[in-house]
C-alpha cells in the first residue's frame, strides 16, 4: 500500500485538533488587556500542547520521507497514535480550564505518556516493515529521544500530585528536545 493515504488523513487529524484547541480560548466580553489576564492558564496550555502537536506533525512528516509503503499494522498504529492525539484537546482544556491543578496536569501528562507510546508503536511497526537495514532504521538509531521522552513522561504523572510545576517543567523539557527538528532521517535521506 502506498502511503499517501494515511499521510494525508493524519495531516487532517493533526489540523482539526489545532483547531479545537484554539476555539477553546474564549474571547474576553471587554477591550482591556486587565480581561485578557484570566485567559493566561488556557493561552499557557493551550501554547504547550500547539508545540506539542506541532512536534509530533513535524516528526511524523520527517518520519514518513523514508517510508515506502504502509501495511494494515502500520495503519493502525498510526490511528492509535491520532486517537491519544485527539484527547489532547480535552486534557489541554482542562488543565488551563483549572489553572494547572493536580489531577488535570497528571491527566495531561498520562496523555503525553500515552501519545509517545503510541508513536513509539508506530515507528516499531514501520521498522518491522521495512526491515532492519532499511535507511528508516539505520536513521532512527537507538531512539534516545524518544525513550527520554516517555521516561520523563512517566515521571511527570505521580509528580504532579507532589507539585504541578515540577511536571509542567517536565512538559517543556520534553518540548524544547524536540523543538529543533530531528536531523537523523535527513541525514540518512541525504546521502548518495
Amino acid at each position: 500500500m502506498t502511503k499517501g493515504r494515511l499521510e494525508a488523513f493524519s495531516d487532517g487529524v493533526l489540523a482539526i485538533i489545532i483547531t479545537i484547541m484554539v476555539l477553546e480560548l474564549k474571547i474576553p466580553h471587554d477591550s482591556s488587556l486587565s480581561d485578557l489576564l484570566p485567559l493566561a492558564p488556557k493561552f499557557l496550555s493551550y501554547l504547550l500542547s500547539f508545540v506539542f502537536v506541532g512536534i509530533y506533525w513535524n516528526n511524523h512528516h520527517h518520519t514518513f520521507q523514508a517510508v515506502k509503503k504502509v501495511n494494515g499494522a502500520i495503519l493502525w498504529a498510526n490511528l492509535h497514535l491520532l486517537f491519544w492525539l485527539s484527547l489532547v484537546p480535552f486534557v489541554t482544556g482542562w488543565m488551563g480550564e483549572n489553572h494547572f491543578d493536580t489531577l488535570p496536569v497528571a491527566a495531561y501528562g498520562f496523555v503525553l505518556l500515552m501519545a509517545g507510546f503510541a508513536y513509539c508503536l508506530m515507528i516499531q511497526s514501520l521498522v518491522a516493515h521495512h526491515g532492519p537495514a532499511s535507511e528508516l532504521a539505520i536513521a532512527l538509531g537507538a531512539d534516545w529521544k524518544g525513550k527520554s521522552s516517555l521516561i520523563a513522561y512517566l515521571i511527570s504523572i505521580p509528580l504532579a500530585f507532589v507539585n504541578e510545576w515540577i511536571s509542567f517543567g517536565l512538559f517543556v523539557f520534553v518540548a524544547v528536545m524536540w523543538f529543533l527538528p530531528d536531523r537523523r532521517i535527513e541525514k540518512v535521506l541525504s546521502k548518495p
